[in-house]
Protein backbone atom coordinates (compact mmCIF):
# COMPACT_ATOMS: atom_id res chain seq x y z
CA UNK A 1 0.00 0.00 0.00
CA UNK A 2 2.64 2.66 0.91
CA UNK A 3 4.82 1.65 -2.36
CA UNK A 4 1.77 2.33 -4.27
CA UNK A 5 1.08 5.78 -2.17
CA UNK A 6 4.54 6.65 -2.85
CA UNK A 7 4.09 6.04 -6.94
CA UNK A 8 0.24 7.60 -6.84
CA UNK A 9 2.69 11.12 -5.11
CA UNK A 10 5.27 10.57 -7.81
CA UNK A 11 2.63 10.65 -10.50
CA UNK A 12 0.78 13.69 -9.40
CA UNK A 13 4.03 15.71 -8.33
CA UNK A 14 5.45 15.20 -12.44
CA UNK A 15 1.98 16.31 -13.60
CA UNK A 16 2.45 18.68 -11.08
CA UNK A 17 5.90 20.09 -12.47
CA UNK A 18 4.77 19.63 -15.98
CA UNK A 19 1.66 22.30 -15.60
CA UNK A 20 3.94 24.37 -14.25
CA UNK A 21 6.33 24.20 -17.33
CA UNK A 22 3.56 24.62 -19.74
CA UNK A 23 2.57 27.57 -17.76
CA UNK A 24 5.63 28.90 -18.00
CA UNK A 25 6.01 28.69 -21.34
CA UNK A 26 2.65 29.99 -22.01
CA UNK A 27 3.51 33.53 -19.86
CA UNK A 28 7.06 33.60 -21.32
CA UNK A 29 5.09 33.62 -24.93
CA UNK A 30 2.65 36.48 -23.67
CA UNK A 31 5.70 38.23 -22.85
CA UNK A 32 7.42 38.28 -26.17
CA UNK A 33 4.41 39.24 -27.85
CA UNK A 34 3.70 42.17 -25.83
CA UNK A 35 6.94 43.42 -25.88
CA UNK A 36 7.36 43.43 -29.69
CA UNK A 37 3.97 45.08 -29.75
CA UNK A 38 5.26 47.95 -26.73
CA UNK A 39 8.20 48.32 -28.03
CA UNK A 40 8.05 47.86 -32.32
CA UNK A 41 10.27 50.44 -33.02
CA UNK A 42 13.00 49.27 -31.27
CA UNK A 43 15.63 47.31 -33.71
CA UNK A 44 16.46 43.84 -31.74
CA UNK A 45 19.73 43.44 -30.73
CA UNK A 46 22.14 40.12 -32.30
CA UNK A 47 21.87 37.06 -29.72
CA UNK A 48 24.94 36.25 -27.87
CA UNK A 49 27.39 33.66 -29.65
CA UNK A 50 26.91 30.32 -28.14
CA UNK A 51 30.01 29.24 -29.20
CA UNK A 52 32.25 32.00 -27.32
CA UNK A 53 34.25 29.34 -25.35
CA UNK A 54 34.62 26.81 -28.20
CA UNK A 55 31.83 24.34 -26.24
CA UNK A 56 28.68 23.05 -28.66
CA UNK A 57 27.45 25.64 -31.18
CA UNK A 58 24.11 24.02 -30.13
CA UNK A 59 23.79 24.52 -26.27
CA UNK A 60 25.10 26.41 -23.53
CA UNK A 61 25.98 23.37 -21.54
CA UNK A 62 24.92 23.88 -18.16
CA UNK A 63 22.98 26.97 -18.95
CA UNK A 64 19.95 27.70 -20.97
CA UNK A 65 19.45 30.70 -21.94
CA UNK A 66 16.95 32.21 -24.80
CA UNK A 67 17.59 32.64 -28.33
CA UNK A 68 17.87 36.65 -27.98
CA UNK A 69 19.10 36.40 -24.31
CA UNK A 70 20.78 39.30 -23.26
CA UNK A 71 22.47 40.95 -20.45
CA UNK A 72 20.27 43.46 -18.58
CA UNK A 73 21.50 46.81 -17.72
CA UNK A 74 20.41 48.51 -13.89
CA UNK A 75 17.02 49.30 -13.95
CA UNK A 76 16.43 46.39 -16.92
CA UNK A 77 14.75 43.69 -14.44
CA UNK A 78 12.37 45.96 -13.35
CA UNK A 79 10.99 46.73 -16.70
CA UNK A 80 10.74 42.93 -17.31
CA UNK A 81 9.06 42.87 -14.42
CA UNK A 82 6.51 45.64 -15.36
CA UNK A 83 6.13 44.15 -19.06
CA UNK A 84 5.44 40.80 -17.56
CA UNK A 85 2.47 42.05 -15.53
CA UNK A 86 1.07 43.57 -18.24
CA UNK A 87 1.39 40.09 -20.12
CA UNK A 88 -0.38 38.51 -16.86
CA UNK A 89 -3.06 41.46 -17.65
CA UNK A 90 -3.81 40.99 -20.97
CA UNK A 91 -3.65 37.04 -20.93
CA UNK A 92 -6.46 37.23 -18.55
CA UNK A 93 -9.14 39.30 -20.36
CA UNK A 94 -11.00 38.24 -23.52
CA UNK A 95 -8.85 36.83 -26.55
CA UNK A 96 -11.34 39.30 -28.72
CA UNK A 97 -11.08 42.62 -27.20
CA UNK A 98 -7.42 43.16 -26.68
CA UNK A 99 -5.78 46.02 -25.01
CA UNK A 100 -7.16 48.84 -27.07
CA UNK A 101 -3.66 50.92 -27.32
CA UNK A 102 -2.33 48.01 -28.68
CA UNK A 103 -5.12 46.94 -31.15
CA UNK A 104 -5.42 50.69 -32.64
CA UNK A 105 -1.59 50.96 -32.88
CA UNK A 106 -1.09 51.00 -36.57
CA UNK A 107 0.60 48.78 -38.14
CA UNK A 108 4.19 49.52 -40.62
CA UNK A 109 3.33 50.49 -44.51
CA UNK A 110 5.95 49.78 -47.36
CA UNK A 111 6.20 53.06 -49.08
CA UNK A 112 7.86 55.45 -51.51
CA UNK A 113 9.86 58.46 -51.13
CA UNK A 114 7.88 61.62 -53.32
CA UNK A 115 9.50 64.43 -51.86
CA UNK A 116 12.33 64.90 -49.07
CA UNK A 117 12.85 68.83 -47.83
CA UNK A 118 14.47 69.50 -44.89
CA UNK A 119 14.27 66.83 -42.61
CA UNK A 120 10.66 65.94 -44.14
CA UNK A 121 10.08 63.44 -46.58
CA UNK A 122 6.48 62.72 -48.07
CA UNK A 123 6.08 59.13 -48.70
CA UNK A 124 3.34 57.73 -51.01
CA UNK A 125 1.59 54.42 -49.39
CA UNK A 126 -0.38 53.91 -52.46
CA UNK A 127 -3.90 55.33 -51.23
CA UNK A 128 -2.74 58.46 -49.21
CA UNK A 129 0.53 60.26 -49.07
CA UNK A 130 2.02 60.97 -45.32
CA UNK A 131 4.41 63.22 -44.35
CA UNK A 132 7.18 61.63 -42.18
CA UNK A 133 10.35 62.09 -39.91
CA UNK A 134 13.15 59.84 -40.39
CA UNK A 135 13.62 57.55 -37.55
CA UNK A 136 16.76 59.22 -35.53
CA UNK A 137 18.72 55.38 -35.30
CA UNK A 138 19.10 56.10 -39.17
CA UNK A 139 22.32 57.33 -40.27
CA UNK A 140 24.34 57.99 -43.31
CA UNK A 141 27.69 57.68 -41.70
CA UNK A 142 30.30 55.33 -43.20
CA UNK A 143 27.92 55.41 -46.40
CA UNK A 144 30.00 57.59 -48.09
CA UNK A 145 26.50 59.43 -48.55
CA UNK A 146 25.68 62.87 -46.94
CA UNK A 147 22.19 61.91 -46.76
CA UNK A 148 20.26 58.86 -45.41
CA UNK A 149 16.68 59.40 -47.07
CA UNK A 150 16.36 60.53 -51.37
CA UNK A 151 13.49 60.26 -53.64
CA UNK A 152 12.76 57.15 -54.98
CA UNK A 153 13.66 54.93 -52.39
CA UNK A 154 11.57 51.94 -50.82
CA UNK A 155 10.63 52.68 -47.01
CA UNK A 156 9.10 51.20 -44.02
CA UNK A 157 7.04 53.69 -42.44
CA UNK A 158 5.18 53.64 -39.41
CA UNK A 159 1.83 55.92 -39.20
CA UNK A 160 1.76 57.90 -35.82
CA UNK A 161 -2.37 57.54 -36.07
CA UNK A 162 -2.81 60.99 -37.24
CA UNK A 163 -1.57 62.50 -40.13
CA UNK A 164 2.17 61.92 -39.90
CA UNK A 165 4.50 59.26 -39.70
CA UNK A 166 7.93 58.00 -39.35
CA UNK A 167 10.09 56.63 -41.88
CA UNK A 168 12.06 53.54 -39.70
CA UNK A 169 13.63 51.77 -42.37
CA UNK A 170 15.34 52.22 -46.13
CA UNK A 171 15.35 49.40 -48.30
CA UNK A 172 17.99 48.05 -50.65
CA UNK A 173 18.32 50.31 -53.61
CA UNK A 174 18.88 48.86 -56.86
CA UNK A 175 20.41 52.15 -58.57
CA UNK A 176 21.59 55.96 -57.66
CA UNK A 177 22.06 58.92 -59.33
CA UNK A 178 24.70 60.99 -57.24
CA UNK A 179 26.58 63.78 -57.09
CA UNK A 180 29.50 64.94 -55.13
CA UNK A 181 28.35 66.80 -51.36
CA UNK A 182 28.78 70.57 -51.88
CA UNK A 183 30.72 70.86 -48.66
CA UNK A 184 32.69 67.53 -48.29
CA UNK A 185 34.38 66.16 -51.81
CA UNK A 186 34.80 62.97 -50.30
CA UNK A 187 31.33 62.38 -49.89
CA UNK A 188 28.39 61.94 -51.89
CA UNK A 189 24.90 63.06 -52.22
CA UNK A 190 22.11 60.63 -53.43
CA UNK A 191 20.01 62.62 -55.69
CA UNK A 192 17.29 59.81 -57.01
CA UNK A 193 17.15 55.94 -55.88
CA UNK A 194 15.73 52.80 -57.59
CA UNK A 195 15.57 54.78 -61.26
CA UNK A 196 15.71 52.95 -64.25
CA UNK A 197 17.37 55.41 -66.67
CA UNK A 198 18.59 59.14 -66.96
CA UNK A 199 17.53 61.82 -69.44
CA UNK A 200 19.41 64.59 -70.04
CA UNK A 201 17.71 67.63 -71.23
CA UNK A 202 19.70 70.56 -73.03
CA UNK A 203 18.40 73.17 -74.60
CA UNK A 204 19.45 74.86 -78.12
CA UNK A 205 19.51 78.05 -76.62
CA UNK A 206 18.54 79.65 -73.74
CA UNK A 207 19.95 78.46 -72.55
CA UNK A 208 22.39 77.23 -75.22
CA UNK A 209 23.46 73.85 -75.16
CA UNK A 210 26.44 72.74 -73.15
CA UNK A 211 27.69 69.99 -74.41
CA UNK A 212 30.46 69.25 -71.29
CA UNK A 213 27.69 69.09 -68.85
CA UNK A 214 26.37 66.42 -71.05
CA UNK A 215 29.27 64.55 -71.00
CA UNK A 216 29.39 64.70 -67.34
CA UNK A 217 26.18 63.12 -66.98
CA UNK A 218 26.62 60.67 -69.53
CA UNK A 219 29.63 59.64 -67.10
CA UNK A 220 27.78 59.76 -64.12
CA UNK A 221 24.97 57.39 -65.90
CA UNK A 222 27.66 54.97 -66.94
CA UNK A 223 29.15 54.84 -63.12
CA UNK A 224 26.09 53.90 -62.29
CA UNK A 225 24.83 51.65 -64.54
CA UNK A 226 22.17 54.08 -65.74
CA UNK A 227 21.36 54.01 -69.24
CA UNK A 228 21.35 57.55 -71.06
CA UNK A 229 18.43 59.31 -72.91
CA UNK A 230 19.37 62.99 -74.36
CA UNK A 231 16.83 65.03 -75.36
CA UNK A 232 17.39 68.58 -76.57
CA UNK A 233 14.47 70.52 -76.04
CA UNK A 234 13.73 74.23 -77.50
CA UNK A 235 14.21 73.14 -81.16
CA UNK A 236 12.22 75.86 -82.03
CA UNK A 237 14.40 78.23 -81.72
CA UNK A 238 16.95 76.86 -84.16
CA UNK A 239 17.51 78.30 -87.84
CA UNK A 240 18.26 74.95 -89.04
CA UNK A 241 17.17 72.12 -87.53
CA UNK A 242 19.97 69.99 -89.90
CA UNK A 243 22.11 71.80 -87.51
CA UNK A 244 20.70 70.51 -84.41
CA UNK A 245 21.00 66.97 -85.51
CA UNK A 246 24.84 67.59 -86.81
CA UNK A 247 25.95 68.97 -82.81
CA UNK A 248 24.48 65.19 -81.45
CA UNK A 249 25.73 62.98 -84.25
CA UNK A 250 28.86 62.01 -82.25
CA UNK A 251 26.21 60.91 -79.51
CA UNK A 252 24.17 58.92 -81.47
CA UNK A 253 27.15 57.40 -83.15
CA UNK A 254 27.71 56.43 -79.70
CA UNK A 255 24.64 54.42 -79.45
CA UNK A 256 22.60 56.66 -77.09
CA UNK A 257 18.95 57.37 -77.62
CA UNK A 258 18.39 61.12 -78.77
CA UNK A 259 14.67 63.26 -78.89
CA UNK A 260 14.45 66.61 -80.42
CA UNK A 261 11.72 68.63 -78.67
CA UNK A 262 9.64 71.78 -78.61
CA UNK A 263 7.50 71.85 -75.06
CA UNK A 264 5.72 75.49 -77.45
CA UNK A 265 5.12 73.36 -80.63
CA UNK A 266 4.72 69.87 -79.13
CA UNK A 267 7.21 68.39 -81.37
CA UNK A 268 8.95 65.10 -80.35
CA UNK A 269 6.29 64.91 -77.65
CA UNK A 270 5.20 61.90 -78.32
CA UNK A 271 8.42 60.33 -79.14
CA UNK A 272 9.47 61.53 -76.00
CA UNK A 273 6.49 59.61 -73.89
CA UNK A 274 6.97 56.42 -75.38
CA UNK A 275 10.90 56.36 -74.06
CA UNK A 276 9.85 57.12 -70.92
CA UNK A 277 6.85 53.98 -70.90
CA UNK A 278 7.41 51.31 -68.02
CA UNK A 279 10.01 53.10 -66.75
CA UNK A 280 11.23 55.36 -63.79
CA UNK A 281 13.23 58.38 -65.27
CA UNK A 282 15.33 60.72 -63.40
CA UNK A 283 15.77 63.97 -64.90
CA UNK A 284 18.93 66.10 -65.29
CA UNK A 285 19.90 69.02 -66.90
CA UNK A 286 20.75 73.08 -66.43
CA UNK A 287 18.33 75.15 -65.04
CA UNK A 288 16.22 76.71 -67.57
CA UNK A 289 16.53 74.10 -69.95
CA UNK A 290 12.78 73.16 -69.46
CA UNK A 291 12.72 70.11 -67.79
CA UNK A 292 8.85 71.77 -66.38
CA UNK A 293 7.81 72.79 -69.77
CA UNK A 294 8.45 69.15 -71.04
CA UNK A 295 6.64 67.77 -67.90
CA UNK A 296 3.44 69.73 -68.59
CA UNK A 297 3.74 68.80 -72.16
CA UNK A 298 3.68 65.31 -71.19
CA UNK A 299 1.13 65.34 -68.67
CA UNK A 300 -1.12 68.26 -69.07
CA UNK A 301 -3.07 69.34 -66.33
CA UNK A 302 -0.03 69.03 -64.06
CA UNK A 303 0.73 71.55 -61.77
CA UNK A 304 4.30 72.62 -62.09
CA UNK A 305 6.13 75.84 -61.96
CA UNK A 306 7.36 76.95 -65.25
CA UNK A 307 10.17 79.78 -65.41
CA UNK A 308 12.43 82.18 -67.32
CA UNK A 309 15.17 82.70 -68.67
CA UNK A 310 17.68 86.15 -67.34
CA UNK A 311 18.23 88.06 -70.17
CA UNK A 312 20.95 89.53 -69.04
CA UNK A 313 23.26 86.19 -68.19
CA UNK A 314 21.16 83.87 -70.52
CA UNK A 315 21.16 81.62 -67.59
CA UNK A 316 18.25 79.87 -66.38
CA UNK A 317 16.16 80.39 -62.93
CA UNK A 318 15.25 77.48 -60.76
CA UNK A 319 11.89 76.78 -60.90
CA UNK A 320 12.32 73.15 -59.23
CA UNK A 321 13.89 73.44 -55.72
CA UNK A 322 14.10 70.04 -54.68
CA UNK A 323 13.69 66.51 -56.85
CA UNK A 324 9.73 65.54 -56.74
CA UNK A 325 8.61 61.74 -57.87
CA UNK A 326 5.81 62.42 -60.01
CA UNK A 327 4.00 59.62 -60.99
CA UNK A 328 2.66 59.37 -64.97
CA UNK A 329 1.45 56.12 -64.88
CA UNK A 330 1.02 52.62 -63.16
CA UNK A 331 4.42 51.85 -63.84
CA UNK A 332 5.94 54.92 -65.24
CA UNK A 333 7.16 57.57 -62.90
CA UNK A 334 9.79 61.06 -63.65
CA UNK A 335 11.77 62.13 -60.58
CA UNK A 336 12.54 65.85 -61.51
CA UNK A 337 15.71 67.57 -60.12
CA UNK A 338 16.76 70.77 -60.12
CA UNK A 339 18.56 72.11 -62.26
CA UNK A 340 22.38 73.03 -61.75
CA UNK A 341 25.35 74.83 -63.25
CA UNK A 342 28.28 72.07 -62.05
CA UNK A 343 28.58 68.93 -61.83
CA UNK A 344 31.37 67.21 -60.51
CA UNK A 345 32.89 63.22 -60.50
CA UNK A 346 34.24 62.52 -57.55
CA UNK A 347 36.17 59.29 -57.19
CA UNK A 348 36.97 59.53 -60.71
CA UNK A 349 40.85 59.70 -61.60
CA UNK A 350 42.46 60.67 -64.84
CA UNK A 351 43.55 57.43 -66.05
CA UNK A 352 40.20 55.99 -65.86
CA UNK A 353 38.56 59.08 -67.78
CA UNK A 354 39.57 57.41 -71.40
CA UNK A 355 36.93 54.35 -70.54
CA UNK A 356 34.28 57.20 -70.86
CA UNK A 357 35.41 58.17 -73.85
CA UNK A 358 34.86 55.20 -75.70
CA UNK A 359 36.25 57.21 -79.46
CA UNK A 360 38.95 58.43 -78.01
CA UNK A 361 40.00 54.88 -76.28
CA UNK A 362 40.17 53.44 -79.69
CA UNK A 363 41.77 55.97 -81.31
CA UNK A 364 44.64 55.53 -78.19
CA UNK A 365 45.80 52.36 -79.82
CA UNK A 366 47.68 54.21 -82.11
CA UNK A 367 49.64 56.87 -80.00
CA UNK A 368 53.20 56.64 -79.73
CA UNK A 369 53.34 56.75 -75.42
CA UNK A 370 50.91 54.15 -73.86
CA UNK A 371 50.40 56.62 -70.89
CA UNK A 372 49.72 59.30 -73.35
CA UNK A 373 47.10 62.04 -72.10
CA UNK A 374 46.37 63.28 -75.43
CA UNK A 375 47.03 66.99 -74.32
CA UNK A 376 50.16 67.40 -76.51
CA UNK A 377 52.67 64.46 -76.35
CA UNK A 378 54.19 63.56 -79.72
CA UNK A 379 52.95 61.26 -82.30
CA UNK A 380 49.41 61.42 -80.35
CA UNK A 381 46.73 59.94 -82.63
CA UNK A 382 43.92 61.08 -81.04
CA UNK A 383 44.97 64.86 -81.70
CA UNK A 384 45.60 63.81 -84.95
CA UNK A 385 42.25 62.48 -85.74
CA UNK A 386 40.43 65.83 -84.22
CA UNK A 387 43.07 67.80 -86.23
CA UNK A 388 41.30 65.49 -89.30
CA UNK A 389 37.55 65.35 -88.58
CA UNK A 390 37.64 61.79 -87.63
CA UNK A 391 37.21 62.72 -83.95
CA UNK A 392 34.38 65.39 -83.00
CA UNK A 393 36.27 68.46 -81.84
CA UNK A 394 33.18 69.12 -78.47
CA UNK A 395 34.10 65.75 -77.78
CA UNK A 396 37.89 66.24 -77.25
CA UNK A 397 37.60 69.83 -75.96
CA UNK A 398 35.09 67.59 -73.06
CA UNK A 399 37.83 65.44 -72.60
CA UNK A 400 40.36 68.13 -71.83
CA UNK A 401 38.26 70.04 -69.57
CA UNK A 402 37.03 67.19 -67.32
CA UNK A 403 40.84 65.96 -67.32
CA UNK A 404 41.71 68.82 -65.83
CA UNK A 405 39.61 68.22 -63.07
CA UNK A 406 40.15 65.44 -61.88
CA UNK A 407 42.95 64.38 -59.66
CA UNK A 408 45.98 62.06 -60.96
Amino acid sequence: MTDHNDKSFQKDVTIERHQKMIKKMKRRQELQTVTKKLKRNRQPKPARRKNWLGHDPNAWDELDYEVEERIMPRGEAERRRTLEQAALNTSETDDDNPDPAIATAPESQPGQVIEVSQGLCRVDLGSHTLLCTVRGTLTARETGFTNVVAVGDEVIVHPDGTEGGVIETVLPRRSLLVRPDVFYDHLQQVIAANVDQLLIISSWREPTIWLELVDRYLITGQRNHLPALICLNKIDLAQNGAECGAVLRPYQSLGYPIVLTSALTGEGIDELQTLLHHRTTVLAGLSGVGKSSLLAALQPGLQVRVGTVSETSGEGRHTTSQATLIRLGPDEAIIDTPGIREFGLTGLHRGELEQFFPEIGRLATGCRFKNCTHLNEPDCAVRQAEATGDLATSRYHSYQKILATLPG
